[in-house]
């Protein structure tokens, strides 16, 4: 509801004060917005990469009904700006604007694709800091896991300014002699883009990245809670040379379900790409099957993280710390299931509560200390709380954490160890997407698999030992799309990224990320090698 239409609906059923009390409520409200959006504005070397407005055919602008929502620091509760509230119809528009755009864009040669990529990595490089504190605001990420990640993202526009002109088709021999086969790979059009708030650049910039290389122009809708990287993305897209309309920016909250119904349904989008949960990637498949459009799909994890006897426990415990932790636990391939084989199952515990309690901390996201930043919201905290309870009351036993910390802000959840863990309890089948560290003890090599892969998703999978043979059996029989051996980080730009059942399908990132935005053409050319009249005599 817009706030003239809420005043009218106020003023035609209530006395005048309580006209006077909302009218002051909301003028207080847009004036905080303004303060907070303007001293965050005021903090960066280069103020104009703080946009509050969407982006389309170049220009930035509001909406066209002027309504806007909030944009809240999760760390704080503060209200750090605006955006537009877009709709439908001027999503339609914006694919309209980038199809325009595709008309000469798809002509433009890898070399020129691949120019405006590098200026926009150094770019990046450039303003890493302005970015860093961009999304730190906007996210409740620390601040050095923040920059940590604009580091990360630009290593996609990296990866892909190279990709552009490694794009190569293939020449065939026909069967028959006079025939000549060969393919072409084109971009594939119009692609729509939907990203999530855990990682609001990185997850930009392998997509936009690949889509950008192989030739294609892109509608993107960030999440709403995390909009403003997108948009210094696209002011640095600018200044890189990106044709107009090649890059547009809708940003919606109320107005989600819309937006993403008109992508999945608009003819002109040839391409959906999404991070997400799986429900909604379900939906958006379901949307886009009258217009059979080419999909991508990056949807939830129950990630398990499976430690022999023979691990190395230093390592694991390191590894484990990086699966688990990154972005307070709130990534699809964070740790999610821990299985420790019976001879060290006490005694890793042990090693991992006594990192855990040394290094995680948390605090203010400016604070360089602060090592644990927050949820993205109550919700999420709500959500670890039910988990944490469900696996006391059916047996599980906290070696540290188990309470909310004394947070001002209820976003915060402390870091909270569980053993004795069954797979009847909610944590095993759901993805925690927060900084608890469940753990079940297993015997045997084909228990944990077992174990392992009765998930309905399959996204990554991290194994421990130093026997090589136990290895490469769990790489190749856990039912994932990645699996790390002896490592917790496996998020690379060189690497494909992707999920097998109920995670998804489609890989990003790697040599075939730029697979998912092209077609393949196939050129077949008759008449050519021996003459038909001298056939005969072969």
């Amino acid at each position: 509801m817009s706030i003239v239409r809420a005043l009218v609906k106020i003023s035609s059923r209530a006395p005048a004060s309580a006209y006077r009390a909302y009218s002051w409520r909301t003028s207080q409200r847009a004036f905080a917005s303004q303060a907070n959006a303007s001293k965050l504005r005021e903090s960066l070397s280069d103020p104009s990469l703080f946009k509050e407005n969407a982006y389309i055919d170049g220009k930035w602008i509001a909406s066209k009904s002027g309504r806007t929502f909030d944009v809240v620091d999760p760390a704080t509760g503060k209200i750090i700006g605006t955006c537009p509230e877009m709709t439908g119809n001027e999503t339609a528009t914006a694919i309209n604007v980038a199809q325009r755009a595709f008309h000469d864009f798809q002509h433009t040669t890898a070399r020129q694709r691949m120019d405006i990529l590098k200026r926009w990595f150094e770019l990046m490089n450039k303003h890493k800091n302005d970015l860093a504190k961009i999304l730190m605001f906007e996210n409740g990420r620390p601040a050095s896991a923040a920059g940590a990640e604009i580091t990360y993202a630009a290593s996609f526009f990296e990866w892909f300014q190279g990709e552009a002109v490694r794009n190569y088709g293939d020449t065939i021999q026909g069967s028959a002699a006079g025939n000549r086969v060969l393919t072409l790979k084109l971009p594939i059009g119009v692609v729509g883009i939907l990203t999530p708030w855990n990682f609001p650049c990185a997850m930009i910039t392998r997509k936009v990245g690949a889509a950008v290389a192989a030739g294609c122009t892109v509608v993107l809708k960030p999440a709403a809670e995390t909009p403003y990287s997108a948009l210094a993305l696209a002011e640095l897209g600018e200044r890189a040379g990106l044709p107009k309309g090649v890059f547009n920016i809708v940003t919606t909250h109320e107005n989600v379900s819309e937006v993403g119904k008109e992508l999945c349904e608009n003819n002109v989008v040839k391409k959906i790409s999404f991070t997400g949960s799986t429900g909604v990637g379900k939906t958006l498949m379901a949307q886009s099957s009258s217009s059979l459009k080419k999909l991508s799909l990056e949807l939830g994890g129950n990630a398990p993280f499976i430690i022999f006897n023979d691990a190395q426990i230093e390592s694991a415990v390191a590894g484990l710390m990086a699966a688990k932790f990154r972005a307070s636990g709130q990534t699809c391939v964070c740790a999610n299931r821990i299985y420790v084989q019976s001879k060290i199952y006490d005694s890793f515990i042990a090693a991992f509560a006594a990192e855990v309690e040394r290094s995680m901390i948390s605090g203010a996201s400016e604070d360089p200390r602060t090592s644990l930043g927050c949820l993205i919201n109550a919700k999420a905290v709500q959500k670890v709380e039910r988990l944490v309870k469900d696996a006391t009351e059916h047996g599980a036993e906290v070696v540290i954490g188990g309470k909310k910390a004394g947070h001002e802000m209820d976003t915060f959840y402390p870091p909270t160890i569980l053993k004795n863990m069954k797979p009847t309890m909610q944590a095993f089948s759901e993805e925690i997407f927060g900084p608890v560290v469940s753990f079940f003890k297993f015997e045997t090599e084909d228990e944990v698999l077992a174990l392992a892969n009765n998930a309905d998703v399959g996204l990554a999978s991290y194994v421990y030992t130093e026997n090589l043979p136990v290895a490469w059996r769990m790489a190749e029989a856990l039912q994932t799309g990645m699996t790390g051996i002896n490592i917790g980080v496996i998020s690379d730009a060189v690497a494909p990224f992707g999920g097998i059942k109920h995670s998804g399908f489609g890989r990003e990132g790697g040599r075939v990320g730029l697979d998912e935005f092209q077609i393949m053409k196939t050129i077949t050319i008759g008449g050519l090698g021996i003459p038909e009249s001298k056939l005969s005599s072969i």
